[in-house]
């Protein structure tokens, strides 16, 4: 790289470049003929002389872009002609596009903006909420009668997954939180030698609340953000507008067997997951409490009764609505990158969760008036 600068008449600075420009040679700084222009008694014009160039690439660019644009604060004019008409071309380009600072100004929203901004998103969300559980029911009336289209197969597929695959997972958390109880239970019950209402405490919490609420948010971990990444990713990929160019409702082939799928299986998951809950505080109760299974069984058999159970179901069958519907909804609302669909998975997540303990609290409160 060799740089050289002179005076010419008529207040003209010329700069001489020479040499091979490699990027991997580094950058020439422009501090010294950023001086030396300065120090030149108020020079009205720039030229570059290029003739003695030899290999170049971006870091002869580089160079030539902070040179004129010293050159632009010093309101002094640049003369390209002496270039290769290759870098010139290239410097035009580069100084016809808008440069915008990335740090943009952050101007202070006033708080009342912000409520009405967030108010009005909010009221835009709950009118698509509504649509989308309108046409949700819309679907489920054709299904009944006989005019739903989604293939068969689909449904037998999902059925599997939302029910036998989700087995091991569910197993195991409600296993874990029948133990837990049973602990809980225990400190307490220790200190008035009632142990044997362990078995009372576990079975009516599983039966009840535990068994649906913890199945109901393992499967909004698992299905109802699978459903939303799915159905996101149709999106991204066009294939909703496709089903809707052959004149297939997405809603029904696409929603409607994850809705019904979900549906089906929770309450089924929900009996089961009392099973292994009960079967962990018994763990408990048999091993650390000193109660022999006999009695453990005997207690929880009085304990419960069908109420109690159809009590969980109608949570369990509630839960599932909703953790179908918010992945669903999430899904069929992903914009069209990939950085939606990961969006769209939290959101359905979140918005599941937070349904699941609205509507448990809702339930409860209910039955609790009606005494159940």
């Amino acid at each position: 790289m060799d740089i050289s600068f002179s005076r010419e008449p008529g207040n003209t600075f010329v700069v001489k470049l020479g040499g091979r420009w490699n990027i991997a040679e580094g950058i020439p700084s422009t501090e010294e003929l950023q001086r030396q222009i300065a120090s030149t008694p108020s020079p009205e014009r720039v030229a570059f002389d290029g003739r003695e160039l030899g290999d170049w690439d971006s870091s002869l660019l580089t160079f030539l872009i902070k040179m004129t644009g010293f050159c632009r604060q010093k309101s002094i004019a640049v003369s390209k002609e002496g270039l290769p008409e290759g870098v010139a071309r290239l410097l035009d380009l580069a100084s016809a596009v808008p440069k915008k600072d990335a740090r943009k100004e952050s101007s202070r929203v006033p708080f009342l903006a912000r409520v009405g901004e967030a108010s009005i998103e909010a009221g835009k969300s709950a009118g698509e909420m509504l649509s989308f559980i309108g046409e949700a029911l819309l679907a489920f009336m054709k299904l009944l009668r006989g005019k739903a289209r989604f293939r068969r197969s689909d449904l037998t597929l999902l059925i599997q997954e939302c029910g036998a695959q989700a087995l091991p997972i569910v197993s195991l958390i409600s296993a874990l939180v029948g133990l837990i109880l049973a602990f809980v239970g225990a400190t307490q019950l220790k200190m008035f030698g009632a142990q044997i209402y362990v078995a009372d405490l576990v079975g009516i919490g599983m039966a009840r609340e535990m068994g649906a609420m913890m199945t109901a948010i393992v499967m909004a971990g698992r299905t109802g953000a699978a459903f939303a990444a799915q159905l996101g990713t149709m999106e991204v990929n066009e294939e909703t507008d496709a089903l809707k160019t052959l004149g297939i409702s997405p809603m029904e082939f696409l929603v409607l067997p994850r809705m019904l799928a979900l549906v089906l299986m929770l309450p089924l998951l929900c009996l089961y997951a009392d099973l292994m809950g009960i079967l962990g505080g018994g763990i408990i109760g048999v091993g650390t409490l000193g109660i022999s299974p006999a009695e453990y069984y005997h207690e929880t058999v009085a304990a419960l009764n069908l109420t109690q159970f159809v009590a969980g179901l109608i949570k369990a069958g509630v839960f599932g609505v909703l953790v179908a519907l918010s992945g669903c909804l999430r899904g069929m609302q992903c914009g069209r990158s990939a950085s939606a669909v990961g969006e769209a998975a939290t959101s359905a997540v979140v918005t599941a969760i937070v349904s699941i303990i609205v509507s448990d609290a809702i339930l409860t409160v209910i039955y609790n008036r009606i005494g159940v």
